[in-house]
């Protein structure tokens, strides 16, 4: 694990309580068991009860499907020091170890296990992405270029958290989020402190915002990419989604870092809603086709080989060539130019950085085979991608699209995620209609709801049917898709892009769309899949 890589950290049990009060002034109160001892330490912070040792913190976090409260006891078992909860326990004369009652445990729980790692966001610079797509490639291009410009660098995202160790080993580790649970995330930042990196580049999710998840971390530098619906299962309307993505913004103003900026890309409708939510003592940096943008695209020309792009900045003209392809991911270099130029990097750095950056597994990324002797093949072009809202579809259509040959037919492999919101069904089948030329419905991690139930929610936006296939099993859906395809085909899976597995009801499956193009088209080449 990347957090046992530093010396655990222990706090005196009175200066944690007081830092908690310090959170909640006048708000705060502490009932203390009948055998507590006020000189013991706190050396770890906890909300899942199962990981509590001997001295922790543990706080009762009420999830969606669990209460942390119902676990008080079993973690007092454990040995747990104290508990904190935003309710007052049923039987006080039970406890043995102090309860603290605090109004808000989430907000505890981000203040407190900020205080116990020493506050590590003060000692790197911690740059925050957020917008419903491009927070993953754009995360991933920022680490580059600094990395580039000689800095340290860590990362943490959907992919999870990496920098590169001294023997040059840059391994993911797996994160349960997107932005991890707030003891989490400061343990994290605590051991990239420690293995002296100067930078982090994260993703921080809506989700992490409202749950107050990187509440207590001082950022460098936030961009936002893009407002489009998303995740309406746990915001409920596009104002909550949208609104706790803004708390980045005002977070951001009240940082202690010496120098930082707000990285808005002005082409959203939404970017005059965070650029007033940047504070007069921040940076405003602007990105986007608009005139108006600090760092704008001229002009971008698409071919199978990647972008050429000619952009305009606060430091003068810079051309271009991205290996990579789409409108979206023009956004996305200038979201990391802008980002990087506020860290002091210079043009030349910044052109060499973008221009040797190879992409991010499943995201437009092209899966083909060779030879038995390495030779090129004639096949289908096919792209995995990790799209799973509206707009993340349509901008990889319309991306895939550029790269259809004449006569040839752009073909889209798409499902919607069970237990998720189920508005964007049909949005997403209507765009797939009217983008592409043959369209597979499949399923993506139905979860506990039945697919056929998520599939006709996609078919209610799709007006005709005539080129239109239903094929539940996902494997099947994508060999069908590669079987009928010619040469001159271009084939977009969608959904799941780097993803390793399938959520079904009853299970987890291994399941990776790209091993399963691979077997697919050496079958359908009649060569021995890699």
């Amino acid at each position: 694990m990347l957090t046992q890589q530093r010396e655990p950290a222990v706090k005196p049990l009175e200066d944690f309580l007081s830092q908690l009060k310090a959170s909640f002034p006048g708000e705060v109160s502490v009932l203390s068991g009948p055998s507590t001892d006020r000189k013991e330490r706190i050396e770890g912070v906890r909300y899942d009860s199962r990981l509590v040792a001997p001295g922790d913190a543990f706080f009762c976090i009420e999830g969606q499907k669990q209460d942390g409260n119902a676990f008080v006891q079993e973690a007092l078992k454990r040995g747990a020091a104290l508990v904190i909860s935003s309710k007052r326990p049923a039987d006080e004369k039970s406890l043995s170890s102090p309860f603290v009652v605090v109004p808000d445990v989430r907000l505890a729980l981000a203040k407190a296990s900020d205080y116990f790692y020493d506050r590590p966001s003060t000692k790197v610079r911690l740059i925050a992405v957020t917008g419903t797509n491009g927070k993953t490639t754009t995360t991933h291009m920022v680490e580059h270029i600094l990395e580039k410009a000689g800095k340290k660098v860590g990362l943490i995202g959907t992919l999870g958290a990496r920098w590169t160790r001294e023997d040059g080993d840059k391994q993911y580790e797996d994160l349960k989020f997107t932005t991890p649970q707030a003891s989490d995330l400061q343990e994290l930042l605590a051991t990239m402190v420690a293995r002296q990196l100067s930078h982090v580049a994260m993703e921080v999710s809506s989700h992490a915002l409202a749950l107050k998840r990187v509440d207590g971390c001082q950022f460098a530098s936030a961009c936002l990419t893009n407002i489009t619906q998303d995740h309406l299962d746990f915001h409920k309307t596009m104002d909550h989604y949208w609104k706790s993505k803004r708390l980045l913004f005002s977070q951001l103003a009240e940082s202690v870092q010496s120098t930082k900026a707000s990285v808005i890309n002005m082409d959203d409708p939404m970017a005059q809603e965070f650029i007033k939510a940047t504070g007069k003592s921040v940076r405003m940096l602007s990105y986007g086709w608009n005139e108006a943008a600090d760092i704008r695209a001229v002009k971008a020309d698409f071919d199978f080989n990647g972008t050429r792009v000619e952009l305009m900045t606060p430091e003068g003209p810079l051309s271009i060539n991205l290996s990579l392809n789409g409108v979206f991911n023009v956004y996305n270099a200038m979201g990391a130019l802008a980002l990087c130029l506020n860290e002091g990097i210079d043009l030349e750095t910044l052109k060499n950085g973008i221009e040797t950056f190879g992409g991010v597994a499943g995201r437009f990324e092209v899966v083909r085979v060779a030879g038995s002797r390495g030779e090129t093949l004639a096949q289908p072009l096919c792209l995995v991608d990790y799209a799973h809202t509206p707009d993340g579809l349509d901008n990889v259509l319309k991306a895939a699209r550029k790269l259809v040959p004449p006569q040839g037919k752009l073909i889209v492999v798409f499902g919607c995620g069970g237990d998720r919101d189920n508005s964007k069904r049909p949005q997403m089948g209507e765009i797939a209609e009217n983008l592409a030329d043959e369209v597979v419905v499949t399923c993506d991690n139905p979860r506990t709801e039945d697919p056929q139930t998520i599939i006709a929610d996609i078919l209610a936006g799709i007006k005709r049917m005539k080129s239109v296939k239903v094929e539940p099993d996902r494997l099947q859906a994508i060999q069908m898709a590669i079987e009928t395809a010619t040469d001159k085909d271009v084939i977009l899976i969608a959904g799941k892009g780097h993803e390793t597995y399938q959520i079904l009801a009853d299970k987890t499956i291994h399941f990776d769309d790209r091993e399963v193009v691979r077997q697919a088209l050496s079958t359908k080449l009649n060569i021995e899949a890699e």
